[in-house]
């Protein structure tokens, strides 16, 4: 028996590549951190996809609580082990009647890690519904290992370069992972994914938190920081992130600064050797 999840839960999602949903927090929680990040965005300008929605739990206190979340990372030791470090954040925003989306995908395409060992667990601050673009994902997909993504830069697109799957694949099979506040999914570095706009009438705000074994390690040339959240981090693969000492503390904006630049600089490295593998390319 594990900390949090049974048996028959372990199984399917080493079958299916997900399990949803999971309670993380009360709604009261919920709507108490959707709070603090409003009050955030007031105080410190609004989350884009390229600054403060990367990486925030290094400089907003209550985000940095929020990846810290007990039943959350039982969940996470349940499949990956004790030794868990924290390897990214991005805060998933779209506003009411938002027609931003992101396209099928998977997560490890621009990670670089070795094993490629990575476990994404979406926490809902607001409802994710299906009118509201909640995560689509493709069942058992995640066993087809790596598959091909190629680029196509879109406004709309809340994925960094609007990267999606090139390769044939059933979307017929997609199902949706819809979440009430407070609830959380977990699904597989190779899981093949998606979420639609968003045509409801209320934001829709889910942390898409990245943990990773502490073994693992990112094969680029760039040395990236991460945050041991549990156990022990016996390998060094990662330069260690400091909690902040206070919302947009001035050596947390700093540190924050320097690591995004270092991820971005990661994942373009990773982007780039993706497309020059033979047969990638438009």
């Amino acid at each position: 028996m594990g900390k949090l999840l049974t048996g028959p839960q372990v199984e399917r999602y080493r079958r299916e590549g997900y399990l949803s949903p999971l309670r993380a927090i009360d709604a009261e929680r919920a709507s108490y951190y959707f709070s603090r990040m409003e009050q955030s965005e007031g105080a410190f300008g609004q989350y884009n996809r390229h600054y403060l929605a990367s990486k925030a739990h290094l400089v907003f206190t209550w985000a940095a609580e929020l990846v810290r979340n007990p039943v959350v990372l039982d969940a996470v030791e349940d499949l990956i082990g004790p030794d868990i470090l924290l390897f990214n954040l991005t805060i998933w925003s779209k506003r009411a009647h938002d027609e931003t989306y992101v396209n099928w995908h998977q997560d490890g395409a621009y990670f670089g890690l070795d094993p490629c060992e990575q476990i994404t667990a979406w926490v809902a601050l607001t409802p994710s519904t299906t009118k509201a673009g909640c995560v689509d994902v493709l069942p058992g997909s995640h066993l087809r290992g790596p598959m091909r993504h190629d680029e196509r830069p879109d406004e709309k697109s809340l994925l960094s370069r609007g990267q999606y799957i090139s390769e044939a694949f059933d979307e017929a099979r997609a199902v949706g992972m819809p979440l009430a506040s407070g609830e959380f999914s977990l699904h597989d570095v190779n899981l093949l994914h998606r979420s639609g706009p968003n045509r409801a009438d209320h934001r829709r705000v889910g942390f898409g938190i990245s943990y990773v074994p502490a073994r693992v390690r990112c094969t680029s040339s760039v040395r990236l920081t991460a945050t041991c959240v549990r156990g022990t981090d016996r390998y060094n693969h990662f330069d260690p992130e400091p909690v902040p000492a206070a919302d947009y503390h001035p050596d947390a904006v700093e540190f924050h600064k320097q690591t995004l630049a270092r991820y971005v600089a990661a994942r373009n490295e990773m982007a780039n050797r993706h497309a020059a593998r033979p047969g990638n390319g438009a």
